[in-house]
């Protein structure tokens, strides 16, 4: 045998000391990032002949159109064509599940920004400044513009849905103790670098190729098949990669892309629709504000005996994903706690606003942080600590186990992990400190808070929780896959190459993924839910091991003589054994092509055990959960409402981590996310319905003097009890919920001016103007004896 093959045998009949899953490794793209060499759609080379389109937009919240003159818009230098709704050749929607989306307003527009026409010119400039020419004559209705005004009017955009266990009022109504209340928590925008954009080139035989900045490609390619009134199989959508979508280029990117495959179709020329921040951000929802009234009955120890909440969020003019964002949020409301007598109600209010739509956690955290909100105002009504009353609320092991939607919980580590969070954070004696530094200072209060969270993983429809890929190996050895999620920074890719390096045995430097394109793996789900990695690294594993098994094959039959032995291959270190034969991996695969050996191969996933009655709101909604947990410590200036995190520790879990350097990146991004939203990020609309904070000027995003100078994320250790790809657990959204413990550390300060007697009546975000308000309202409740 040849010695130098040796070392290489005794390493890969262990096996277990070659792998490329659960170490980490760069983003794929990082040093295309860093250096500005990464083609986003915008970058991509422009074709001879290439127009650029612009949308011409309401300036009324709620109006009939009256009259169009469109003549000025027509005549400015430069403009090639206008186009409205009258010249859609198919269906003027693009609604992802109820058909309410008008593409281009048709007689009634129903929020300021909403598209009416389509400019077309030669520059980007030219066709923007035509656009602002139009001369529209409005007949103005009555508009509804928040959630409350839509609950009272009852304008909804879907029917309300109730989720009952037990007797709720009749638990609240013997309890111990009792409170109510009404808050608000404010949406979010998504905020992605990369703005939403579309570029659509007309192909042979009535084919249409539109790039397109999309979580979504096969939505994307229904509804540009739709608009032009062609079978799918003509339309062809394409995505390398995104410079962020957060939710908000799952649905709302089907107006541009099919705005621009409109223009390219009614003009048989390339057409980009590259809208500006500022129309960005006036055209497409943000995540759903809500408003939630609550009743709770409790015990002397703080467990929650029966609770109630009511809560409507504010839709916009369509339904778009308001459904299932709304379903998530009654299926989280429970987030870590057994609940044992619940009632539940959400209600879709729709106003005169943009249509909201998905964003990281779809709901989920608005359900959550109700219940969050309850239980802090439980504690401090008690003078409990609040992590004492959640340890009490807590979901059990083996009892107390089973969600109000009925599907028991399996995998319960928040205890643990809670356990590990308090000890590594030294939160208990960082709490007494906080307490005294609060009795020496009037001006400055400190605050603390440990939060946790328990997020279920899965599309809540269930017949999106499939994928598929395709994996070509090449006679150099090489490997080139496709599959159908979407790259949007967050590192999809890598972690599916790694996935495919492991599952043959080679360098992760062989492994190439491709753009995600709708004529290789059709019939995708969009990359959302945070399944990503789940579906696509399944998919991907499946055609892998395909290829893997039928190399197995060919190597026991030539090098064996016997089929019977290829369970004795191992593949590793980029080479291929079975006893004492020893081949470079290359070297196998141009054997294996010259003995027409079938070298790529198509894999699919399917999610199991799921299943889900909506009527009844009931089943298994989710394949697992993912836990984890925050503890953040603020200061906040009382004669000015400013606040800073000193100090964040996070341990969150994600399974045997597929790659433990991209997943704490996830989770330090979804932290300081989340806390931009409750703490920064305001959305203001005048009375008129315009959206003012449309603009990085007037809306405020979290820079790098907001993160905490002291922020420690961990993972916690743990395997998947499901069969998840290599045991890992999703990262995308759960960590959003994280910056909980920022909110209610804020609460815990802004009380201390209190002397901890009244539960602080704060809104999220809590901005300084709300930090103001509270510690106003604490001071004089206060003063006047009021109880909490």
């Amino acid at each position: 045998m040849n010695q130098q093959a040796e070392p290489f045998l005794t390493e890969a009949r262990e096996r277990s000391s070659f792998k490329q899953v659960h170490v980490s490794r760069p983003h794929e793209s990082a040093h295309l990032h860093v250096s500005g060499r990464a083609t986003y759609t915008d970058d991509i080379p422009l074709v001879a002949g290439t127009l650029h389109a612009a949308l011409g937009l309401s300036s009324k919240a709620h109006a009939k159109i009256v009259s169009m003159n469109l003549d000025a818009v027509r005549a400015t230098p430069g403009v090639v064509a206008v186009f409205t709704a009258e010249d859609v050749p198919g269906v003027n929607e693009c609604g992802p599940i109820i058909h309410d989306d008008p593409i281009l307003a048709d007689g009634l527009v129903q929020f300021v920004g909403q598209p009416i026409f389509l400019v077309v010119a030669t520059s980007h400039d030219t066709a923007r400044l035509a656009a602002r020419r139009a001369q529209i004559d409005y007949e103005e209705l009555p508009a509804v513009l928040t959630a409350q005004a839509a609950r009272a009017a009852q304008q909804f955009v879907l029917p309300p849905m109730k989720l009952a266990r037990g007797d709720a009022s009749g638990a609240i109504a013997h309890a111990p103790h009792r409170a109510a209340g009404e808050l608000t928590l404010g949406g979010q925008e998504q905020f992605y670098l990369e703005g939403q954009i579309a570029y659509a080139v007309p192909k042979d035989d009535d084919g249409m190729h539109v790039w397109c900045s999309t979580q979504h490609p096969t939505e994307m390619q229904h509804h540009v098949a739709h608009v032009l009134g062609l079978a799918s199989h003509n339309v062809v959508v394409e995505c390398r990669r995104m410079g962020g979508g957060f939710g908000g280029k799952e649905s709302q990117s089907a107006l541009f892309a099919c705005c621009a495959a409109l223009a390219a179709w009614k003009l048989l020329c390339p057409v980009k629709l590259r809208p500006d921040r500022d129309d960005d951000m006036m055209i497409t929802g943000k995540r759903h504000d809500f408003h939630y009234a609550y009743e709770v009955g409790y015990a002397d120890d703080g467990t929650i005996e029966g609770v109630s909440v009511d809560m409507t969020s504010r839709c916009g003019f369509s339904a778009d994903l308001s459904g299932p964002v709304m379903t998530r949020a009654v299926c989280h409301f429970d987030n870590a706690y057994w609940l044992p007598d619940v009632s539940i109600e959400g209600y879709c209010g729709k106003t005169n606003t943009q249509s909201n739509t998905a964003f990281r956690g779809f709901g989920g955290p608005q359900g959550a942080f109700a219940i969050e909100y309850i239980v802090d105002n439980v504690a401090r009504a008690l003078k409990l600590d609040p992590l004492d009353v959640r340890r009490r609320n807590l979901y059990g092991k083996r009892e107390r186990n089973v969600t109000p939607y009925g599907q028991p919980i399996e995998d319960n580590v928040i205890h643990e992990l809670i356990d590990e969070l308090e000890q590594t954070s030294d939160y208990r004696r960082r709490r007494a400190a906080v307490r005294e530094f609060n009795a020496r200072n009037a001006v400055l209060k400190k605050g603390i808070a440990l939060t946790p969270v328990k997020f279920g993983i899965a599309f809540n429809v269930t017949h999106f929780n499939q994928a598929g890929a395709l994996v070509h190996i090449y006679t150099d050895g090489s490997v080139l896959v496709n599959h159908g999620g979407t790259e949007m920074g967050q590192g999809l890719n890598t972690k599916v190459a790694q996935v495919v390096a492991h599952e043959l045995g080679i360098r992760f430097e062989r492994v190439r993924v491709t753009a995600t394109d709708t004529s290789k793996v059709a019939n995708t789900s969009a990359t959302a839910a945070s399944t990503g990695s789940d579906l696509n690294g399944k998919a991907a594993q499946d055609a892998a091991r395909q290829l893997r098994d039928r190399l197995a094959r060919f190597v026991a039959t030539r090098f064996a003589m016997d089929e019977s032995r290829a369970p004795d291959v191992v593949f590793a270190d980029d080479g291929v054994s079975i006893g004492d034969v020893h081949l470079p991996f290359a070297e196998v695969v141009a054997k294996a092509y010259l003995a027409r050996v079938q070298l790529w191969s198509d894999g699919f996933y399917a999610t199991p055990k799921l299943h889900w009655d909506q009527a009844k709101l009931q089943g298994r909604p989710f394949y697992y959960y993912s836990y984890g947990a925050a503890v953040s410590e603020v200061v906040v200036d009382t004669l000015t409402g400013e606040m800073r995190v000193l100090r964040a520790d996070v341990l969150h879990d994600v399974g045997a981590s597929l790659n433990p350097a991209l997943d704490i990146g996830q989770v330090e991004g979804g932290f300081i996310q989340g806390m931009g939203w409750l703490t920064t990020e305001e959305l203001w609309w005048k009375g008129d319905g315009k959206l003012m904070t449309h603009a990085p000027s007037t809306y405020k995003i979290p820079t790098v003097n907001d993160c905490p100078p002291d922020l420690r994320v961990r993972l916690f250790e743990n395997r998947n009890a499901e069969d998840s790809i290599h045991r890992s657990k999703a990262v995308g959204e759960p960590p959003l919920l994280l910056p909980f413990s920022v909110f209610f550390a804020i609460r815990d300060a802004v009380a201390s001016v209190g002397e901890y007697e009244v539960n602080p009546q704060l809104n999220a975000p809590a901005t300084a103007e709300e930090i103001l308000k509270a510690v106003h309202a604490v001071r004089t409740a206060r003063m006047a004896g009021q109880p909490s």
